[in-house]
């Protein structure tokens, strides 16, 4: 008979650490707090970009804000912290949605609800209106980008933004980003918007547990022009950029914010 279920057990002192270690190795943020050992490297409970977006998009006080793939709450915690009257935060990754649970409870985040589940699909089967949604590391990951952001634009007229992009002489430059990593070109037509899908494949990444891209092998980045275009194309007439980093070494990126 196995005892392998009581490995599952801890004994030391209840300790936001002891939550923190259920997925030790597996943090891509870095969580606040002197009583919690260093995580991962990002720093999502800081991050510049969600200010800066805030304060573009007039401020969080008060509004009524959904995010698209909230990966381990960083910048739901952020969110709270700017006055935001509720963030509902949607996430398709069933480690990262533990993960989140861990940091609303670490931080007692009383204004922000996550959900598990498919973002595309709650935007698809919905109506309800936001004063302002957040997509931050999610269109890179989409097989249709182009259909998430005309869902976001169905449901609020304020968007935050920050994605990579395909930009082929930057990534020819990009040495932390092999090349066979992206494959077919594809010519697509999304409600009246056309425009170019490169594929890009995950690959070894699909291999740690702590892999927080999209749930298919592959995913379809537009270029920055692609993703301005549709933006328009959508009706967001106001579109703010920041942050462009050409030589980012994940790929290209930038952040965004748009409204109508």
């Amino acid at each position: 008979m196995s005892n392998q279920i009581l490995d599952a057990y801890v004994h030391g002192l209840p300790s936001p650490q002891l939550a923190v270690d259920i997925f030790k190795g597996e943090w891509s943020s870095r969580l606040p707090g002197a009583d919690i050992v260093p995580t991962g490297p990002s720093k999502l409970f800081e991050d510049d970009r969600i200010t800066w977006a805030m304060a573009q998009l007039g401020g969080a006080e008060g509004q009524r804000i959904i995010e698209l793939g909230p990966l381990e709450g960083g910048h739901s915690y952020m969110l709270e912290k700017l006055g935001a009257a509720s963030v509902l935060a949607v996430e398709a990754n069933t480690r990262s949605y533990l993960k989140c649970l861990i940091t609303k409870e670490i931080y007692d985040l009383r204004k922000v609800k996550f959900l598990l589940g498919d973002f595309v699909e709650y935007l698809r089967q919905g109506d309800e209106k936001f004063d302002i949604c957040v997509a931050s590391g999610v269109l890179y990951h989409m097989l249709n980008p182009c259909e998430l952001i005309e869902l976001m634009a169905s449901r609020s007229d304020k968007v935050m933004i920050w994605s990579h992009y395909f930009d082929a002489q930057a990534l020819a430059a990009n040495e932390n980003v092999s090349k066979d990593k992206f494959s077919d070109v594809s010519e697509e037509n999304h409600a009246g918007f056309a425009h170019q899908l490169h594929q890009y494949n995950y690959r070894d990444a699909l291999d740690w547990d702590g892999f927080c891209g999209g749930a298919a092998p592959f995913s379809r980045w537009m270029t920055k022009e692609g993703i301005l275009g549709c933006l328009r194309h959508f009706g967001f007439t106001n579109i703010e950029t920041s942050f462009d980093a050409p030589q980012h070494q994940n790929g290209p990126s930038l952040c965004l914010v748009a409204s109508k």
